[in-house]
Order: structure tokens, then sequence, then C-alpha cells
């Protein structure tokens, strides 16, 4: 099976490299999360091609024959990586040790920044985007991915680069002021699978996952009935549900336990582009990384205070 598969591979990449890119700054990229920055370092200089949208899972996603083409097309190729999409991920590793330009941009992160619980079986936690200071740390990778593509432009890539740094940095701010409501005993949160790590680390969030960190793995009626236990021992108020899973698990744990369901979450994509959400008086785009960080975190304010 593992020879059929790397000749599929090999197959494939073999495919996008035979035809040659266009003149103009073309760049791909994966996830909503990954096209959101590139988007935001290559401003009016760069058309940006996401593939993945809202609501998919990039763990099980597969390319489809428009992804295929728009590869063929790309002058730079923009993904999370650190295992992030699965599927995809030989393909463009093997694409990059071909000569392509491919960037993944969560392996910018700092080796000693990274998160590898022992349940993660050696893997990185690839949910690097979750503490705005790390997902800071990828903006240098896609200033370099698209100078390399459009040298003229370098000194303009630069600059939005720095800026888009420092809106990173103002939104961390605003995440820790707005936590600051809830008491340390009160920061525990309960998800579908086990994306929001980071974020529990950076803001002093008990994290639990009822699916492990790749939606692949399924939970066991033993650890639901674990969660469930531990809910009504520490009078944990509210689960919540992600835009990409399936809520089927949460809900379930929520009827056994009493605790309500807090709402719908954003993991591995945002929200649909355009979708305005005001709460307390701010209005911000689900559809944009600033966004989906700020309806998270207003939505489990709500639901555990």
């Amino acid at each position: 099976m593992k020879c059929i598969f790397t000749k599929t591979v090999s197959a494939v990449v073999g495919l996008l490299l035979a035809i040659p890119g266009t003149a103009a700054v073309q760049a791909v990229a994966t996830t909503t999360m990954v096209a959101d920055l590139v988007r935001s370092v290559g401003g009016s200089e760069v058309a940006v091609r996401g593939l993945m949208e809202p609501g998919v899972d990039p763990h099980l996603y597969r390319p489809t024959r428009q992804d295929v083409t728009a590869l063929q097309r790309a002058d730079v190729i923009f993904y999370n990586g650190l295992h992030l999409e699965g599927r995809m991920t030989d393909v463009l590793e093997m694409m990059a040790k071909r000569g392509r330009a491919v960037v993944a941009v969560a392996e910018r992160v700092p080796e000693d920044k990274l998160l590898s619980p022992e349940e993660f079986e050696g893997v990185p936690d690839p949910h690097v985007w979750f503490d705005p200071l790390l997902w800071a740390a990828t903006v240098s990778a896609v200033v370099e991915g698209l100078a390399a593509a459009d040298p003229d432009n370098r000194e303009t890539y630069v600059a939005r680069g720095e800026a888009v740094v420092t809106q990173l940095q103002e939104l961390d701010s605003w995440v820790r002021q707005r936590v600051e409501v809830l008491s340390p005993a009160k920061r525990v949160l309960i998800t579908s699978h086990d994306a929001y790590n980071y974020f529990g680390r950076a803001y002093g969030f008990r994290v639990i996952g009822v699916q492990g960190i790749s939606t692949v793995s399924e939970a066991g009626l033993a650890d639901m009935a674990r969660i469930v236990e531990f809910i009504k021992n520490e009078d944990v108020k509210a689960v919540f549900f992600e835009s990409s899973v399936s809520d089927k698990l949460v809900r379930r744990i929520s009827e056994d336990s009493g605790a309500a369901v807090g709402g719908e979450l954003f993991s591995d994509a945002m929200g649909v582009p355009g979708k305005i959400e005001t709460f307390e008086g701010e209005s911000y785009d689900v559809g944009t990384y600033l966004g989906m960080v700020k309806h998270n975190v207003n939505q489990i304010v709500a639901g555990l205070r």
C-alpha cells in the first residue's frame, strides 16, 4: 500500500510541475487562516486562491481538480504545515523538494514554543494560530515567500508584514483584557477536538478536547464518561462545538452533564467572509482571522461567565 501511495503522490506532483506558472503573482493557500494571512501581507499585488472553504476540516481534506489547477498555476504555495493538512502534506513536501516555491508557515514558529503532548504521539500540535503571538512568527515566512516571487515589491511586503505583526500584538492584548472577567477556576474550555492548547497556554485555560488533535480519531464511551464526570465535579458551565467538526458528541455531553452548549467556535477554519458580527458594541468580520479570534473569545467568555 505504501508503495502504491508513493507512486500516486509522485504522479500528482509530476503533473503539478509540468505546467509553468503565469507571469503575475499567483498565490495558493490551503486553510482559511493561511489564506487570510497571505492576503493581509500581499494586498492588491497578490491574487490569493484559498483551497479550503469555511467549515472545512483540513485534517481530512482531499484536493479537487480545481485545486490541482490552482497549484499548477501558482507562483508560490503557502500551507500551515506541522501535519495539519494530513492527506495533502506528502504532495506539498514533494513539490518543495522538486523546486517549487512551497512554504509551511507554521514551521517558522520556534521549536521550543511548539506543544507536543504525549497523546499526540510525537507530532507537534499544529493549531498555532490560536496564540496570536505565535501566529505573528509565521508572518516572516509569508513576507519572504512573496518577496521571492515578486522581488520588485519586497519593501511593500515587508512594510505590510510589520503592520500585521503589530495588529496581532494588539489582538493578544485585547484577548488578555477580555478573559480577565473570568476567574482562573472558571477557565475550563471543553470543545469538540484538541485544537485550543495554544490558546489555553497563552491565556490560562485548562483545555479538554472530546476528540484528539486530529478529527480522524473518535472519542470512546469511556472518554465521554470521564468528561461528563469532570464537568459535574468542576461545575463547568458550558461546553462548545466547532464549525468544522460534528456537534453530536458535544451535545450528548451537554445532555449527560447538565452543562449548557456555549455556542459554536471556529477552530480549523474561519467563518464566512463578509459575515459581520456585533458583540457589546464591537463589530468584526468572522471571515477574517481577527474576527474569528474575537468571536471565539466572546463566545467562551459569555458561556463560562
